[in-house]
């Protein structure tokens, strides 16, 4: 088991890898002898809920899965149930699954009795190197993209790689393109260990996928640590290909995955830093054959998004991340090096997103 802590104001808590069997200790001493209520989702609760007997509420509150979940009526749901079990302020409550999972747990949590204590059991790749480390919560809305959501750090975070062997091909690789995230935004060596180990990681290797976990959860934990609430740029750098992915997902749908569209959106943020003279024209080769190396979409045209760059422009003028002065994006000036570009030119992206997919 490793122990990786996230400190900063207003958090202080350990992400623990390894088996879950050896975790739940520590979960068990967080319980003050009482069993907690446990959010998931019916196909993991049914995979990996009994490993929580004894520390979870026999009966789980479920939610849809995958990003149906973040939605008002869930949220409204979550907090009834909780309601119902007569659940008390500083009651842990634990979210069993993926990143779905988490962000609406998350944001329940965050808000019934003004704030009870969550407690991450992530099931995905994406979840346990990613999305459960941070405090982001959120829920879609107006047809936007984790438009409504809190800060609310977690209490503790397990994550047991041998959960991910239930996955399916698909979702595995979603989850890797926010691993190869970390290489790409400051640091090239990983990225080069990705190169090397990232079919292993797809395919199974278990020590691999341990590996990455702990490199993509101590270096999140350095960026949230520098920038608990995403303010002063430093954890923006880990939006790196978001802003264009998540226009991505409003456009095409439930067809495409979350992974799949930061997949696409990195290699546009490389394309159109290579345009404007900032990145190095090899470096996107090389991004592009890693990710489609390891079986992720590259282009818009993969992800029947073909001729319709123009269309992504409109639904990023909305992202959260946007200033009244104009849209931010994470650029690169090649491999590990990424930054924060404020005040995009809307023209000379709109003609870049009108070019080839």
């Amino acid at each position: 088991m490793t122990a990786i802590r996230v400190a900063h104001a207003g958090a202080d808590y350990e992400i623990l890898v390894g088996a879950l069997a050896d975790t739940l200790p520590r979960l068990r001493s967080l319980t003050g002898g009482q069993c907690l209520p446990l959010i998931s989702d019916r196909r993991v609760f049914d995979l990996h809920g009994a490993r929580l007997a004894g520390i979870a509420l026999a009966e789980p509150i479920l939610v849809p899965e995958g990003e149906a979940a973040k939605d008002w009526r869930t949220l409204a749901d979550i907090v009834e149930r909780l309601a119902r079990l007569d659940i008390k302020r500083g009651t842990p409550v634990i979210a069993l699954g993926g990143g779905s999972v988490g962000d609406v747990a998350g944001l329940a949590a965050s808000m019934f009795k003004r704030g009870c204590p969550i407690v991450h059991v992530p099931t995905t790749l994406l979840a346990q190197a990613d999305s459960a480390i941070g405090g982001k919560t959120a829920i879609d809305a107006a047809g936007q993209k984790n438009l409504v959501g809190t800060f609310h750090h977690p209490l503790l975070v397990l994550a047991d790689p041998e959960l991910l062997d239930t996955l399916g091909d698909r979702q595995l690789r979603s989850g890797y393109a926010e691993v190869v995230k970390y290489g790409l935004i400051n640091d090239a060596a990983f990225f080069a260990w990705c190169e090397e180990h990232g079919a292993g990681i797809v395919d199974g290797n278990r020590p691999a996928r341990s590996d990455a976990i702990e490199h993509c959860a101590r270096a999140k934990a350095r960026l949230v640590a520098e920038d608990p609430d995403d303010t002063d740029g430093q954890r923006a750098l880990l939006n790196l290909g978001h802003t264009f992915g998540h226009a991505i997902e409003a456009l095409a749908g439930n067809s495409v995955l979350h992974g799949e569209a930061i997949a696409v959106g990195m290699c546009l943020a490389f394309r159109f830093s290579e345009s404007l003279g900032l990145s190095p024209a090899g470096d996107i080769q090389r991004v592009r054959a890693h990710l489609a190396g390891v079986g992720l979409p590259t282009s818009l045209a993969e992800v029947g998004l073909a001729e319709r760059g123009r269309d992504l422009l409109a639904m990023m003028a909305h992202d959260k991340k946007a200033a009244a002065t104009g849209l931010a994006l994470v650029l690169v000036g090649g491999i590990g090096q990424a930054f924060v570009q404020r005040n995009v030119d809307a023209g000379l992206l709109a003609a870049f997103l009108s070019g080839p997919a």
